[in-house]
């Protein structure tokens, strides 16, 4: 029989209302942007007399979709297609079936490399535009792509911006909410010899007006079992480095402390914890601080978050807590 615990330790904060969900699937016809963005900047985003909507259904793969790249293929009769998807249809044009052969379309690659575009992530915030050839080495870093779902227990294909993810957490995982910057949690396993990988608990924190995700697991480090716990920021890299965090377990005299910055949720899961990027609590040393009768694991861990300040007078980050 296991249980589980939690318990919030009250540090003044009010509770805050999780703003509304916004959908980020919502975007913007290629039309439109470039419209918005040709007044915006005066850039010219297309060679002149070629609609942009065309310019971009003729780099549209009729396969897969996605944008054409170089090399782009093109048939007898003038058919294009991506070159990912020329083995895919065993060199034969998917529209009017004639053998492909190796013709390249270097007029519609010259095309493209004249045109300046914005980024697909216009729509959640993003102003820049790119040379069409650069304009995807952005998109894979932008700061305004969607967060992937930082929830652990499953393979959870959502993504979405902050407050939405933190809805489908509420909502959809029913994982804990609470508000406040400490914690103080007690894990109890009736047979602390049975290990399994897989997440224990993953706990959402608003504080200092953000979302911390606080994960605790037991997982196989090569031929033993350990016990693990880390925070993740709901944010990117930079602003997480703004926060610093503590964790502290013990028992029978003794005591694990640990300090650090929390990774933002642009690491996976299995990438913070693969690092042994936070508290690690071997199998003996956990059974120790349960008592050491070796029959049940009772662990309690607590913890608090701190947000760096710059002191004005010293230039040094000091936490302000």
């Amino acid at each position: 029989m296991e249980s589980v615990e939690s318990v919030l330790l009250s540090d003044g904060m009010d509770e805050e209302e999780i703003p509304a969900p916004v959908s980020t699937n919502n975007h913007s016809s290629f039309n439109g942007i470039s419209q918005q963005f040709s007044m915006k900047h005066h850039r010219r985003l297309v060679p002149s007399g070629i609609a942009p909507k065309g310019v971009h259904e003729l780099l549209e793969c009729p396969v897969c979709t996605n944008s054409m790249y170089p090399p782009i293929h093109q048939c007898p009769n003038g058919h294009t297609l991506c070159a990912n998807c020329k083995t895919r249809v065993h060199n034969r044009c998917p529209t009017c079936r004639q053998e492909l052969g190796d013709i390249r379309c270097l007029a519609l690659e010259k095309v493209a490399e004249s045109l300046e575009l914005p980024c697909k992530f216009y729509t959640l915030g993003c102003l820049e535009i790119f040379p069409y050839y650069s304009k995807l080495n952005h998109e894979a870093i932008c700061n305004f792509r969607p967060y992937n779902c930082p929830y652990a227990g499953s393979e959870c294909a959502v993504s979405g911006n902050i407050p939405y993810l933190v809805s489908h957490l509420r909502d959809d995982h029913k994982v804990d909410m609470h508000t406040g910057c400490t914690f103080n949690h007690r894990y109890v396993k009736s047979n602390p010899r049975e290990v399994e990988n897989a997440t224990w608990m993953l706990t959402v924190f608003n504080c200092f007006g953000q979302y911390f995700c606080l994960h605790f697991e037991a997982f196989q480090l090569g031929m033993a079992p350990v016990y693990m716990a880390f925070l993740r920021f709901m944010g990117d890299e930079v602003e997480a480095r703004n926060y610093t965090y503590s964790l502290e377990v013990g028992g029978n005299g003794r005591k694990l402390i640990w300090e650090g910055t929390p990774r933002s949720i642009r690491d996976s899961h299995r990438k913070v914890r693969d690092s042994h990027d936070g508290l690690i609590i071997q199998r003996n040393m956990a059974l120790f601080f349960s008592g050491g009768d070796k029959k049940e694991l009772k662990l309690r861990v607590t913890g608090r978050i701190s947000k760096e300040q710059q002191s004005s007078e010293t230039g040094v980050s000091v936490p302000n807590i």
